[in-house]
């Protein structure tokens, strides 16, 4: 029983951390009538939604064929390399980063080792990681804390987008030169699986999936009422898909609770409050990314996003911060316990390796987005 425990706080170290954060907070101000408006359940259901339609598609194999078929065009390094890692960046920004790394880190790191190109491992898993957080920046559903921070803040697409764009294609540049940097090793033949066709029942129910995506992304636009998108995809999936529910990560969902809790509670301690507030103004970007190192990204922006209005620089600062310790992401974490399962991986020089290209990353991006800032 132990054992299980630890396990479970391993897995689930920010979900258990949030939890016992939010007793201590209910401790301070007893549950009352006003904890009813603490959670939003707009974005509870759409992330919701988001990771069924997302956890349906994976089930169909739909981006492994999909990246087999680009990589079976590979010639060289520096094409594999580039298309390992413009994968992760661009899928991203519909998938969220969380399933293109689930999606693709396994299928390279099968992929390099039938090519015997184990020792491009560590930087290509990296870099992927690296592009799947950077390109989940872009769109408000590439990620939970742009989900969030969308559906809160009342801003229009544009005005999001104008707060994204200039970083991701900034980003772009950098991963860019990084893939063009790799030498033009020739390769042998790989072997994908590219040219599988859809069965009638696969083009289906993949038909159906597109139109529920469109669904989702209608109500996150608020073009569309959730509470019917909701209603559409439980009932396909209860009927034909009923597997994926089982798989989707309520933890994450949980985590959201229990951080709604946290912050409607503190948001009632006027001295906890002005602290924060105090702390936040001028600083949003830089604080949020240096918490984001600590807690994770998305726990950081619904954190602090009770004590300011400034939500574009909130967007800029969790995503940004997105690049750092191994926790700054979790999906940064689901690349590493990949990485850590191959054998006789080097896991101190994954780390140093991560830490390096992580830290140049964010430096440059925090520069850059304060030259924007105050330009």
């Amino acid at each position: 029983m132990k054992e299980k425990i630890i396990t479970f706080f391993k897995k689930e170290t920010i979900l258990c951390i949030s939890g016992v954060l939010a007793v201590v907070s209910a401790c301070i101000i007893p549950p009352d009538a006003a904890y009813k408006g603490y959670c939003d359940i707009r974005v509870l259901t759409l992330l919701f939604c988001l990771m069924a339609v997302m956890g349906g598609l994976q089930q169909m194999g739909v981006f492994d064929r999909f990246a087999s078929e680009l990589l079976s065009k590979a010639k060289n390094l520096r094409q594999l390399t580039t298309t390992l890692v413009m994968l992760c960046f661009f899928s991203a920004m519909l998938v969220t980063n969380d399933v293109a790394l689930i999606t693709f880190v396994p299928f390279t790191i099968m992929l390099l080792q039938r090519a015997n190109l184990t020792d491009r491992m560590i930087p290509i898993i990296v870099m992927q990681t690296i592009a799947a957080n950077l390109g989940s920046m872009l769109t408000p559903v590439g990620n939970p804390q742009n989900l969030y921070l969308y559906t809160i803040s009342g801003m229009s697409l544009g005005q999001f987008f104008g707060t994204t764009l200039h970083l991701t294609l900034f980003s772009f540049v950098l991963l860019m030169l990084f893939c063009l940097n790799q030498k033009q090793t020739p390769l042998a033949p790989l072997e994908t699986r590219g040219h599988m066709a859809y069965d009638t029942r696969e083009k289906t129910f993949l038909g159906a999936l597109a139109f529920l995506f469109g669904l989702c992304l209608l109500a996150v636009f608020r073009l569309m009422p959730y509470f019917g998108v909701l209603a559409v995809i439980l009932v396909w999936f209860l009927l034909f898909q009923h597997g994926v529910l089982k798989k989707l990560d309520y933890c994450l969902l949980l985590t959201f609770v229990f951080f709604f809790v946290l912050i409607g509670n503190l948001g009632r301690i006027p001295m906890i409050r002005e602290a924060l507030q105090s702390l936040l103004l001028g600083r949003e970007v830089l604080v949020s990314f240096c918490s984001s190192q600590f807690i994770s990204n998305v726990p950081a922006a619904v954190l602090l996003s009770e004590f300011t209005d400034r939500y574009d620089l909130l967007i800029a600062g969790v995503n940004i911060g997105g690049l750092g310790t191994l926790i700054a992401s979790m999906a940064s974490l689901i690349s590493y316990k990949y990485f850590a399962q191959v054998p006789k991986a080097k896991k101190g020089r994954y780390l140093l390796y991560f830490t390096k290209m992580n830290v140049f990353f964010g430096a440059v991006l925090l520069c850059l987005n304060g030259l924007m800032i105050y330009s």
